[in-house]
C-alpha cells in the first residue's frame, strides 16, 4: 500500500487524494459533456462539480465522524483532518442537497442535472475506491486465501485495527489479533470493476434512457446494488437482519430507484 506517494516544495501527495482529484476531474468532463449533449450550459458543470466536491467531501466526514463518535471524542483534530475516514452516503446526500439548491436558483428541474450527472458519478466513485485500496484505509474486505488477497499492512488502518471488534474474525487468530500482514478481499478493486462495468451500459445508453429522472433512477439502482452485493465482503458492522448500515441505505436507494422508475415515463420527445 502507498497512503503517501510522494512530497512536492514539501507539500505530501496522498494517493487518496490523488485519485478523489482524479474522479471529480473524469466526473466533470463527462458532465460537461452530457450537459453539451441536453442543449443545457456546459458551464454549469464546474460549478456543479465544486459543489459536488465540497458537498461530497464534508458530508462523507461528517457521516463518518457520527458513525465514530467515540474515537472522535477521544482524538477530534486527527479524526477531523485524517486524510481518510470517509462515508460516500454522507457525501452523496449533502452534494445532492447543495445541487438541487443551484438547480433551484437557475430554474432548471433538479432530475434533469442528475441525468447529466449521473453516469460520470458511478465511475467517478469507482474511480475513488482505487484511492481506498492504496491508501488501505479499511475499506478492504475480509481475510481471504485467494490468490489476488491482498497485504494492506502498510495502509493506514491496518488489519490488527480494523477486525477490532469483530470476534467472529479475531477468534481464528492467536491472542485475538489479526496480523497486520494477513491477507485480505480487495473489495475496493472489485468496487471499481463493477463500477466500470455498470457506467460503460449507463454511457453507451444514455440516449435511449428518456423520461426526466430515468437516467437518476438506474443510477440509484445500479449504485445500491453494487454496494449492497460488495458489502457482504467487507467489515462494517452488521446493525438489522444481518445487514450494515450501507446495505440498508442500499436497499433504500434500489427501491426508490424502482419505484421512480414505474412512475416516470420513457419520453422520446427528450431523446437527443
Amino acid at each position: 500500500m502507498h497512503p503517501k506517494l510522494f512530497e512536492i516544495f514539501g507539500f505530501t501527495v496522498y494517493s487518496f487524494g490523488l485519485m478523489l482529484g482524479t474522479s471529480f476531474i473524469i466526473a466533470s468532463l463527462l458532465l460537461t459533456s452530457e450537459l453539451k449533449r441536453k442543449k443545457l450550459d456546459p458551464e454549469l458543470g464546474s460549478t456543479i462539480t465544486l459543489l459536488a466536491l465540497f458537498g461530497g467531501v464534508a458530508g462523507s466526514k461528517i457521516l463518518y465522524l457520527f458513525e465514530n463518535w467515540t474515537f472522535f471524542i477521544a482524538d477530534p483534530i486527527g479524526m477531523t483532518f485524517s486524510p481518510g475516514g470517509l462515508t460516500w452516503y454522507g457525501g452523496f446526500l449533502l452534494a445532492a442537497f447543495l445541487i438541487y439548491l443551484l438547480a433551484k436558483r437557475k430554474k432548471i428541474k433538479f432530475l434533469t442535472i442528475a441525468d447529466a450527472t449521473s453516469p460520470g458519478l458511478l465511475w467517478a466513485y469507482g474511480i475513488a475506491r482505487i484511492g481506498c485500496h492504496l491508501s488501505g484505509d479499511g475499506d478492504y474486505g475480509f481475510p481471504t486465501t485467494l490468490p489476488w488477497g491482498t497485504d494492506y499492512s502498510n495502509g493506514t488502518y491496518p488489519p490488527s485495527l480494523a477486525f477490532k471488534g469483530f470476534p467472529e474474525i479475531t477468534s481464528h487468530f492467536p491472542g485475538g489479533i489479526v496480523p497486520d500482514n494477513t491477507l485480505c478481499q480487495p473489495t475496493p478493486i472489485y468496487e471499481f470493476i463493477i463500477c466500470t462495468i455498470l457506467f460503460a451500459l449507463l454511457w453507451r445508453n444514455r440516449a435511449k434512457i428518456t423520461g426526466n429522472g430515468r437516467m437518476f433512477m438506474w443510477y440509484l439502482i445500479a449504485a445500491g446494488a453494487e454496494r449492497f452485493s460488495v458489502e457482504f465482503l467487507r467489515i462494517n458492522p452488521r446493525i438489522f437482519l444481518g445487514l450494515s448500515e450501507a446495505q440498508l441505505i442500499a436497499a433504500v436507494l434500489i427501491l426508490f430507484g424502482a419505484y421512480g422508475l414505474k412512475v416516470i415515463p420513457p419520453d422520446e420527445k427528450t431523446k437527443t
